[in-house]
């Protein structure tokens, strides 16, 4: 067994109680995901994880971080007694991160983060140890959860930082002391919670209140808010470095070019012309890559072994991810765009479907995006003037708000409108053909990935 904590460094870092000796290989929140030798943290949140402690333990946990003695468990059980749960975890972060020499990096911005973070995980393989956060474990118990998973011969550490509101950045950033901080973007998502793009860059600034003086700024040069983004950089201490299309940028993207399943690079790089691949097409993808690389090149990484190792890169599920399905009469390509939507997002995948090149139609699957504040409706009706949307053969929509888009379309553009997936999902067999290529996205909590679910078990 790998040991990430024993007993008396947990303790020791928690300021908790442990009546028992223990030692631990890793932390899980979940009895449904736990390994064998793991701690399991009994967190509260729909559920009280102290519910579930007793079959943590049946089921191999080495020890429980708890804030009492749950039920059904005995005193003398290996149990780390803190008063409160979440602030172990934070405790227990703060101490993995205190205890490691190697790089931490960072990454936030509307979107792109968990894209981003798996492209640095991929880039960096080659050159050390590298320990990321999983999925998109970005929030309140995601950062401390994965900073409290680091094992102690990490090289380079990778965390992504997510928020909804202002203030939630700036106290995870500290807790991950970075070395690196990368903002991908920043665009009009939750707006439920912002007067504007203006407040959204602010609150994605916070990063900087957890960079190291003298640390690394990695900035979009193409955006409005740059201007917001590098003031805050500047009163951090930090060297900025930028990317994009910009002739300002350090890292300028000279071009790319995008087919059915890669995207050729070609950047500028102080004079020197680089070129590369990526196993995924999209311009965004590239402008995430050159982030890559330009937080790889602040820690002093190898750029030619980065640049060789990103070709092994492949997008996370639900952000673009593709797979064909087999039917009696052909096949239908599906591209996976499920897990999120917001103006910025929906621009760029519906690109990406433009730019495809199947042998029958271009098929789009849209559901609300959500949190868009009092101006919804007219960003769901503004989709409509995209370029990309005139390449598109046929849009089937998906709820209240996407009933603006179908009214902005053009009539022969418009497929079905419903209310609600499980309408939808109940047509997806005859509103989709042998060699359609179908994009899939709306915001996670628009139920979207049901139709995905639907359309994979399209067959014969």
């Amino acid at each position: 067994m790998n040991m990430l904590w024993t007993k008396d460094e947990a303790v020791a870092a928690t300021g908790g109680k442990s009546a028992v000796d223990w030692q631990v290989s890793g932390v899980s929140i979940d009895t449904r995901t736990l390994q064998k030798g793991d701690l399991f943290v009994a967190l509260t949140d729909i559920r009280d994880g102290h519910d579930f402690v007793a079959h943590a333990l049946e089921k191999g946990a080495a020890a429980a971080l708890v804030s009492r003695v749950p039920d059904s468990v005995a005193a003398d059980a290996p149990l780390l007694i803190v008063d409160d749960v979440l602030l172990g975890l934070e405790a227990l972060g703060l101490a993995a991160r205190a205890r490691i020499t190697g790089k931490v990096i960072g990454v936030t911005g509307s979107v792109g983060k968990t894209g981003t973070k798996e492209m640095l995980r991929c880039a960096l393989t080659g050159q050390g140890h590298v320990h990321a956060a999983e999925k998109s474990y970005n929030n309140h118990w995601g950062v401390p959860l994965t900073l409290a998973r680091m094992p102690r011969d990490t090289d380079f550490a990778v965390i992504e930082i997510g928020m909804n509101h202002a203030g939630e950045i700036g106290p995870l950033a500290r807790m991950a002391d970075l070395d690196v901080a990368v903002i991908t973007i920043v665009a009009p998502v939750h707006l439920a919670a912002f007067s504007g793009i203006n407040e959204i860059a602010q609150a994605k600034a916070e990063i900087f209140e957890g960079l190291k003086r003298g640390g690394t700024a990695v900035l979009n040069a193409d955006i409005k808010t740059l201007p917001i983004l590098r003031n805050g950089a500047e009163k951090a201490g930090a060297q900025i470095v930028t990317f994009g299309h910009s002739t300002q940028a350090d890292f300028r993207l000279a071009g790319a070019y995008v087919s059915n399943t890669t995207t050729k690079v070609a950047f500028d790089l102080a004079g020197q012309k680089v070129n590369y691949s990526i196993a995924a097409p999209g311009v965004h993808q590239a402008m995430n890559s050159l982030a890559v690389l330009a937080a790889c090149d602040a820690i002093g990484a190898n750029l030619s072994v980065c640049i060789a190792d990103l070709a092994n890169w492949s997008t996370p599920l639900g952000r673009g991810t593709r797979e064909t399905v087999q039917l009696a009469d052909g096949q239908i390509e599906l591209i996976d765009e499920s897990y999120n939507a917001n103006p910025t997002s929906m621009a760029a995948a519906l690109s990406v479907l433009a730019d495809a090149q199947p042998k029958g139609r271009k098929v789009a699957i849209l559901g609300d995006m959500l949190e868009m504040g009092e101006n919804e409706h007219i960003l769901h009706a503004e989709l409509a003037k995209l370029e990309a949307v005139n390449s598109v053969d046929v849009f089937h929509l998906v709820g209240p708000l996407m009933h603006m888009f179908h009214a902005a379309l053009p009539s022969d553009k418009r497929g079905q409108w419903v209310a609600s997936v499980d309408e939808l999902s109940a047509q997806i067999s005859e509103l989709l053909e042998a060699d359609d290529t179908v994009m899939v996205k709306g915001s996670l909590g628009s139920k979207v990935s049901k139709i995905v679910d639907v359309i994979r078990k399209i067959s014969a």
